[in-house]
């Protein structure tokens, strides 16, 4: 008889997508209060705001406060457990004898889903410290350089992993070019993506003139190396398929392009945020609008592109509802969340703001509901994954992540 097992068991760095989903589930539910809750006197709701909404909003508004907290407060505490996880699952396997020879394949560069997972920790205690901490904001100024700091070391050890895979493929070869035929190689470019747009927060929000100029430029720096990165694996991606097809078990990642777009997006426009603060040199709505709209046809687009081809592979009855499994399904997560996000900041600082259409109005809700109903399929998702693969141990015929 087999072994009762998880599939969790067979280890793989993709397991950091757990962690990640579970963050970029709180990100969702954080633009609930962003967009739709009342905060003068700064770009973000705190603490502060968020506590008169409730007093002062109906049965509805306190029931969507209510919701949004609690999901805040709930895939936070799911990502952090996920993240706990994975930390020591990675520090054991590292030791092992498998990591040696998984350091020698086109795979090496999945373990650039630990800072990326990392980095996102980062974004969800700011959330966290926003949402449940009074008086946080009176502070805020003293907390943008420990963040900074708290980026940057990440983004060095993001540079440094990186480096050991970039560095191995391009003075002893051995990089496999028809194996290649994903989008996988765009992991690490995910991971200084996340680095930047952390960084781009003090860009945004600081009120001093040196801590906003510093996010500016590490966060430019950090957007230009994930664009270059995706570039280039996005080209060396698409050679290997035309040749090879499409690996059926890393298909998800044909759509990481999505999450990616969303958080180069957002960097973007802290950095824009900011220049229009401290220079006056920042976009007016009809520029914020036309921009926002051609994320979004991105996104839209890889999302056909991706959904395609696994619905051609039939990749759900294989790796989400069959007896095979991949950490890689993971992947799927990301790009559910980032459509998500950016249509929140489509709808709201693109049409909104640009007086294209009314808040809470008919066209508002009927766009918003797609935001919606992204969120509401990735939480379903994440809670379907993890009973897959850390739940009860069952026969199962895990796949390996090389």
């Amino acid at each position: 008889m087999p072994a009762m097992t998880r599939p969790s068991d067979n280890y793989s760095p993709l397991y950091f997508l757990a962690a990640l989903g579970a963050g970029g589930l709180v990100v969702t539910f954080f633009m609930w209060l962003m967009f739709w809750i009342p905060h003068p006197g700064q770009p973000v709701p705190v603490f502060e705001d968020i506590a008169a909404a409730f007093a002062a909003g109906s049965l509805t508004v306190k029931a969507m406060i209510a919701a949004a907290m609690a999901g805040i407060a709930g895939f936070a505490f799911l990502h952090v457990k996920s993240l706990i996880w994975s930390l020591k699952r990675f520090a054991e396997w590292r030791r092992s004898e498998a990591f040696a020879k998984f350091e020698k394949t086109n795979a090496q560069s999945q373990v650039m889903a630990a800072p990326l997972a990392l980095a996102m920790a980062v974004n969800v205690g700011f959330i966290l410290g926003m949402v449940f901490v009074p008086g946080l904001w009176g502070v805020v100024e003293y907390l943008f350089p420990l963040a900074m700091i708290a980026f940057l070391a990440i983004g060095t050890w993001a540079f440094r992993l990186y480096g050991g895979f970039i560095g191995r493929v391009l003075t002893e070869g051995g990089f496999n070019c028809a194996a290649n035929n994903n989008f996988g190689q765009i992991l690490p470019a995910f991971a200084f993506s996340m680095v930047g747009v952390g960084l781009a927060a003090p860009a945004a929000l600081s009120l001093t003139p040196a801590i906003a100029a510093t996010g500016l430029v590490l966060s430019t720096f950090f957007l230009v190396t994930a664009a270059l990165i995706a570039a280039v694996a996005l080209i060396l991606g698409i050679r290997a398929m035309m040749e090879n097809g499409a690996n059926p078990e890393t298909a998800p990642t044909l759509m990481i392009i999505i999450p990616l777009v969303t958080v180069l997006g957002i960097l973007t426009l802290r950095q824009d945020h900011g220049l229009g603060e401290h220079l006056a040199a920042g976009s007016v709505p009809g520029e914020t609008l036309a921009f926002l709209a051609k994320l979004v046809s991105v996104q839209v687009l890889f999302g056909l592109f991706g959904l395609l081809i696994l619905a051609r592979q039939g990749y759900a009855g294989r790796f989400l509802f069959g007896r095979e499994n991949s950490p890689g399904a993971y992947a799927l997560v990301c790009p559910g969340v980032g459509f998500a996000v950016m249509m929140h900041f489509f709808v709201n600082k693109g049409l909104v703001e640009a007086g294209l259409m009314a808040k809470f109005g008919f066209g508002f809700w009927a766009l918003t509901a797609a935001a919606l109903v992204a969120q509401a399929a990735m939480i379903w998702l994440v809670l379907h994954l993890n009973r897959r693969h850390f739940g009860t141990p069952r026969t199962a015929l895990p796949v390996p992540a090389e």
